[in-house]
């Protein structure tokens, strides 16, 4: 992705609140809590990783002590091994409510051997059906990888292991809401979903293959944090103006040639009366 150099800043986006830029990461203790799973969230290492665990009696989740109104934000993820099917792994930013809005990497297990399915999607006022799904071209159960979400003003990007996988631009000229009102928290959660994850859910959770866990680590944020009625703190705001350059294109077109298997945008017998307008500025390979 296209960069340029980091310099502190304390600026204003005039867009919606006044905002200071605050880097964070490195230590899960300081920047997230752990909601729900009765002590099936762990932080560990000193606050540097972070496991989710799924039984069947319970999945476990986090979310971020803050909100966010745009920014960088950068999770090292190692994914459930194995059998994974029916089991989903979110890592998503998401505002409250009926009208909220929502940025999504979900994660969709599979049978052992088979690929897992990365399942991105974008709400804006409560409106999604959004959705784009790719194979990844590694085994995400092996190591950490890096999952991206960049979002400013004029575009959302989503990228793995800094290869951008998926761009979804500003589209409010075509009547499109865009996400840039609601500050958005951070959330994570490893659950079951074998009604419908896995090839539909024809295939479900095999709970003697549980305990399931997903593992995080060296979370980073360049971001707008938002405090009381406004955002404070200090960092780079590079991401602001943030585009892709030539390079970052050509690896978008790569990723959507090879890796993608579901797009909205190409779905005519689903949007029988139209694609939805964003999809004419949202173009793929």
């Amino acid at each position: 992705m296209a960069s340029s150099n980091s310099v502190p800043v304390v600026l204003v986006i005039s867009l919606v609140i006044s905002c200071f830029v605050i880097a964070f990461g490195g230590n899960f203790h300081q920047d997230f809590d752990i909601t729900w799973g009765d002590g099936r969230g762990k932080i560990l290492n000193n606050g540097q990783l972070l496991t989710l665990s799924l039984d069947k009696a319970s999945g476990s989740g986090f979310q971020s002590k803050y909100e966010y109104l745009f920014g960088k934000i950068d999770m090292q993820l190692k994914l459930v091994p194995g059998n994974s099917a029916g089991t989903v792994t979110a890592y998503y930013l998401s505002s409250q409510g009926s009208t909220h809005d929502e940025i999504d990497f979900e994660f969709l297990g599979n049978l052992s051997g088979d690929p897992y399915i990365l399942h991105t999607n974008v709400f804006s006022q409560g409106k999604g059906n959004r959705e784009q799904q790719f194979y990844l071209w590694f085994d995400p159960t092996a190591d950490f990888h890096t999952y991206s979400i960049l979002w400013n003003p004029q575009r959302i990007i989503f990228s793995v292991d800094g290869t951008p996988i998926r761009e979804f631009k500003n589209a409010e000229s075509l009547g499109v809401a865009y996400p840039k009102n609601q500050p958005m928290r951070i959330y994570s959660s490893l659950w079951n979903a074998d009604d419908w994850a896995t090839r539909g859910g024809l295939v479900k959770t095999d709970w003697n293959e549980a305990p399931f866990t997903a593992s995080y680590r060296n979370f980073n944020a360049n971001a707008c944090v938002l405090s009381s009625s406004s955002c404070t703190s200090s960092s780079s705001n590079s991401w602001l103006n943030e585009e892709m350059d030539s390079t970052s294109q050509q690896r978008l077109k790569w990723v959507q040639k090879n890796y993608m298997i579901y797009n909205y945008c190409s779905d005519s017998k689903r949007f029988s009366q139209g694609l939805p307008p964003e999809c004419a500025i949202n173009t793929t390979a």
